[in-house]
């Protein structure tokens, strides 16, 4: 009696470990490095195979757009000086581990119209570790392009304004590693500088893309084109050294 428990129990524990073995495996299987994917396919991104943090009330995504239109009360923010934490704008993002390569997008915002509508790139990672890059509407005169930083639980939020019949905007995403830099474009060619960060939680798999929110009682449509995958367009310093 007690062999036959014994061989029991030895049957459960190797029906246990094979089925965790199938588990990581499939965890493994379901993991694509689109990054790398795009660079096998001259840049160009499979768009439906991207994936939603939250999905909007209403979108579209074609194979060369996505169109979001935000729902009032949505946005991305933690803590710092307004003291409230909000977490539920849509995200549409793709993922890799590749440490080294730009991601650019063309969003166009002709229809916000209200205080904080906006669009932009983002990086979300988790709740309270992410950046996004993009115009945020203000009023009739003028509007925030700007950035937000959030690492560990805290953003910064770094702005200028801009006249507000701007109504395209490109931007490109650029990685080195677990350094990162968001740069933005009027015309697609030539890139100007907007942040660079370092990002604690960035160092291995990310995800990034693009997204779109209305904080205030809002609502604007938002489309996202030119979308690619290119080399690293941000390149290795050349000045001073890095310490020894």
């Amino acid at each position: 009696m007690r062999i036959k428990n014994v061989t029991m129990l030895c049957l459960a524990m190797m029906l246990v470990a094979c089925g965790q073995q199938t588990k990581q495996n499939e965890t493994s299987m379901e993991f694509t490095d689109q990054v790398k994917e795009a660079f096998a396919n001259n840049g160009c991104i499979a768009l439906d195979s991207l994936q939603w943090t939250r999905k909007p009330k209403a979108f579209e995504v074609k194979s060369d757009t996505i169109i979001i239109t935000t729902t009032p009360k949505t946005d991305l923010w933690q803590r710092t000086y307004y003291h409230f934490q909000n977490d539920n704008a849509p995200v549409l993002q793709m993922k890799t581990r590749e440490k080294f390569f730009s991601f650019v997008v063309k969003t166009d915002f002709t229809e916000s119209h209200h205080r904080f509508d906006q669009c932009g790139v983002v990086m979300y990672l988790d709740s309270e570790n992410w950046l996004k890059g993009s115009v945020e509407y203000e009023n009739d005169e003028y509007q925030h392009l700007g950035s937000v930083v959030t690492n560990k639980g805290y953003s910064d939020w770094a702005t200028q304004a801009i006249p507000a019949d701007v109504k395209t905007m490109w931007y490109r995403f650029s990685r080195r590693e677990d350094d990162y830099c968001i740069e933005c474009s009027t015309d697609g060619v030539t890139f100007s500088q907007m942040r660079i960060c370092h990002m604690y939680a960035g160092a291995d798999e990310i995800s990034f893309g693009v997204y779109a929110c209305s904080p205030e009682e809002s609502s604007f449509t938002a489309k996202f084109t030119d979308m690619k995958i290119t080399e690293c367009a941000w390149k290795a310093h050349d000045g001073q050294q890095p310490d020894k």
